[in-house]
């Protein structure tokens, strides 16, 4: 963070010597402004981890496949499809011979914010973002003793994992831009937030039927007569840094196209679980300046 603040501060002081006669460049907006952005989002898959059924966790593999409920289910449709023998007498005898390695598949983020610019080319803005990740790995399902496996690997019958979350980031930022003509500028914003995560689904894929892992039975074996639950909050709040670069297109009277790039490093809290990642967005940023009527200082 000491180099960012670093180039921070020189393109500070590079867009305050570009207005030295205290007015903007002609084609610079100072103001309110209202902006909308979309891009792909890359999470870290530290905090993809989450999801991948180990017994330490929220949600576990085990207490679904070792269940009355769905152990039954399972086992009659590995026996069905031919992927066990009869050497599995029973879903007790199933066990993970080896874990998923989570990792988060590129996703869509998109939000809406506000900014600020000030004559001097610094300002301000909040910007309000959601993401919607989706994690992936998978797992080899095996047997107690490796006997009774019927798949080509013969030792045992590789399975898929999915984890669906949504992410709110609530972001605030310190904006330096530096114009490089009357049309084009550069941007550099560093700030911090909040993010809020929600957990949607943890699901595994047993020749090819789907399984929820998710715990809505409070930590007991989903077996018959235990209730559920039709929603548990499995996610919490936690913080983001962050840093962006940005390159604009300014239309005078009207806005700003702005196509960037963002580096978070975040501080993710979930149910029993708390990962801290490197995140990625690049995308775009469509800026409409008319709002004058809500400046500060009147720059005309």
């Amino acid at each position: 963070m000491r180099h960012c603040l670093v180039l921070l501060t020189a393109i500070m002081l590079a867009a305050s010597a570009a207005a030295d006669d205290g007015k903007p460049p002609s084609s610079r907006y100072t103001g309110l402004s209202l902006f909308a952005d979309a891009g792909a989002y890359w999470g870290d898959r530290n905090t993809a981890d989450f999801y991948s059924g180990r017994p330490e966790g929220a949600n576990t593999i085990l207490r679904v496949l070792h269940s009355n409920t769905y152990g039954t289910q399972i086992w009659n449709h590995l026996t069905e499809q031919q992927l066990i023998s009869s050497a599995v007498g029973s879903y007790s005898q199933l066990t993970v011979d080896e874990y998923p390695s989570m990792y988060y598949r590129t996703s869509f983020a998109y939000g809406l914010g506000l900014r600020y610019d000030y004559s001097s080319g610094v300002g301000w803005l909040l910007r309000f973002d959601l993401a919607r990740l989706n994690a992936i790995g998978a797992f080899n399902l095996s047997t107690d003793n490796h006997t009774g496996i019927l798949s080509d690997n013969a030792r045992y019958i590789r399975c898929g994992m999915v984890g669906r979350e949504d992410r709110i980031n609530i972001d605030f930022a310190i904006t330096a831009n530096a114009a490089i003509n009357d049309a084009w500028d550069i941007e550099l914003d560093l700030g911090g937030g909040l993010n809020n995560t929600k957990v949607r689904e943890n699901m595994m894929e047993i020749a090819g039927a789907t399984y929820s892992i998710l715990d809505i039975w409070d930590g007991q074996s989903p077996d018959y007569g235990v209730g559920q639950y039709e929603y548990v909050n499995q996610g919490g709040l936690g913080w983001n840094l962050f840093v962006s670069v940005l390159a604009g297109y300014r239309m005078t009277g009207v806005g700003a196209v702005r196509v960037g790039y963002t580096i978070y490093r975040t501080h993710t809290v979930l149910k029993g679980y708390t990962a801290n990642g490197w995140n990625h967005m690049l995308g775009i940023r469509l800026e409409i300046n008319n709002l004058k009527q809500f400046n500060l200082v009147n720059d005309d």
